[in-house]
């Protein structure tokens, strides 16, 4: 397939005599009788044609040709491109407006550009009167037509919704779980909180109480914003350390608290710790505060510093859920337009969110991308389908181990995605069969066979797109390239 982006001129075409006993030739005609062929020719004409365009992919779709002599080729629009899909010489070939006897229940425009490439001859018959002889000379026929045309369309229809449900369904088990961990998490904190909450309205009642004057009750609260503020600053600090390493600050803190008479010091020593607060600080407090209120304010501090984790967690947590339902409505694409101009990295960024239980802790992603691009118009919900369908093939044929690396780029006037795997690749034997429907490498009831068939149709026949992969082991790689300069946009 050669594609082309230079302008082809239009042709030059001649009228010329119908010659039934030339029609008869033709193997569409050969047991048309003599009164068919001469309505034919009395409906339909000859032309001579030049080299040149003879019709435009996306036209109306006027005439229906039949090549008497000469060659042709036809042409598909490929994002700005037309790319060489057929060439033949072969007498009888016919082309355009094929679909006139379906009426308004398809578009009737042409579906290819067709180039004659020598001086060449045509049966020529309008759109209409094709349309009318097919349906008054063909009932039967017409009606077989239009049952295999229509029954390819539901059966292609009701085989993607089964696979959309299929995908529908494993995300959803995925999703569920996702969202089960932070809201059980949050369940979980509220209820310690509510426990917390109600020490703390016991021990103010202590101080309240208690041997405290009106200098140490403000000097507690002013320890009590300070430790706040240093739990902040660790939270965001995200220092990661090792079991062992808590384990020891928190037995030098209770030790301390042993020294200075407060009794279970074992259990107040973590929140101290989480806050990064030492024996210093500690020290710090005892000066503060003075001996005979030293257990109450540290014991103070330290429900204080545990409260406030514990709404750390809660608002850790509820982050997540709204997160994953923010993932799940722009992978959905939910109370939005079907087709869209989006930044592609969004849609590629709430399918790996849509996908982590898939992808489990064995598998890196990494995100190449050049966030620079424009955005482009495209049909979102669907493109998430067709990162579904290749990163979940891409995690499957890692086994939970592995990397995947999501590129984006831009390649001339096209906006290209990269899926990138190091699983083992993709057979030579088989490489080239991999976008045919039903055919997968997949162990028997481990898939369809129609994710790549379903993403070709939406990136090469819905987008005017193209859809590739190279394979070597330890490096597949897909690319979808979309364009963003196509003069149709993209194909309902």
């Amino acid at each position: 397939m050669q594609p082309t982006t230079a302008p082809i001129a239009a042709t030059i075409r001649t009228h010329l005599a119908c010659d039934i006993d030339e029609l008869r030739t033709l193997f569409l005609f050969e047991h048309l009788s003599d009164e068919q062929l001469l309505w034919l020719c009395g409906h339909g004409h000859v032309e001579f044609i030049e080299p040149g365009v003879l019709y435009r992919e996306g036209d109306p779709a006027t005439d229906f040709y039949v090549m008497l002599s000469g060659s042709v080729a036809l042409y598909r629009r490929v994002g700005a491109d037309d790319v060489e899909v057929a060439r033949t010489g072969q007498v009888g070939v016919y082309a355009g407006a094929w679909a006139a006897y379906l009426g308004d229940r398809v578009p009737q425009t042409y579906s290819q550009t067709l180039r004659v490439l020598e001086p060449s001859r045509y049966y020529v018959l309008a759109a209409a009167d094709f349309a009318a002889f097919m349906n008054d000379w063909f009932p039967m026929a017409v009606h077989l037509l239009e049952g295999l045309f229509f029954g390819q369309q539901s059966s292609q229809a009701a085989i993607g919704q089964r696979e959309r449900l299929l995908a529908l369904g494993s995300l959803s088990a995925g999703l569920t779980h996702e969202l089960n961990n932070p809201a059980a998490a949050a369940t979980r904190a509220t209820a310690t909180l509510r426990e917390r909450v109600a020490g703390m309205r016991h021990k103010l009642a202590m101080i309240a109480s208690g041997p405290y004057d009106r200098d140490q009750l403000a000097q507690i609260i002013h320890l009590q914003e300070k430790a706040v503020a240093a739990l902040k600053r660790a939270r965001a600090a995200d220092g990661k350390r090792t079991a062992l390493e808590v384990s020891d600050l928190e037995d030098e803190l209770a030790d301390w608290m042993t020294d200075h008479g407060i009794s279970g010091g074992w259990e107040l020593a973590s929140a101290f710790v989480a806050a990064d607060l030492g024996t210093a600080w500690l020290d710090m407090v005892a000066a503060y505060v003075g001996d005979e209120v030293l257990e109450g304010a540290v014991r103070w501090l330290s429900y204080t510093l545990e409260t406030e984790s514990l709404m750390n967690e809660v608002e850790d947590a509820t982050a997540r859920i709204s997160s994953l339902v923010g993932a799940a409505k722009q992978y959905s694409q939910i109370g939005r337009a079907p087709d869209q101009t989006v930044d592609v990295h969004e849609l590629l960024d709430s399918t790996i969110t849509m996908l982590e239980r898939q992808l489990g802790d064995g598998i890196t992603v990494v995100r190449a991308y050049d966030r620079s691009l424009p955005p482009i118009h495209v049909f979102a919900a669907e493109l998430n389908q067709v990162w579904t369908n290749l990163i979940d093939n891409a995690a499957q044929a890692m086994d939970g181990h592995g990397t995947l690396t999501l590129t984006t780029r831009r390649v001339d006037d096209w906006l290209e995605v990269e899926v990138a795997d190091t699983g083992p690749g993709i057979p030579d034997a088989v490489v080239g069969r991999i976008f045919e429907p039903f055919f997968t490498t997949k162990p028997v009831g481990s898939g369809t066979g129609l994710g790549l068939d379903i993403s070709w149709r939406i990136v090469v026949g819905k987008h005017h797109g193209d859809l590739s992969v190279t394979s070597e082991p330890g490096d597949t790689r897909f690319r979808v390239r979309l364009p963003y300069t196509s003069t149709e946009g993209p194909t309902p």
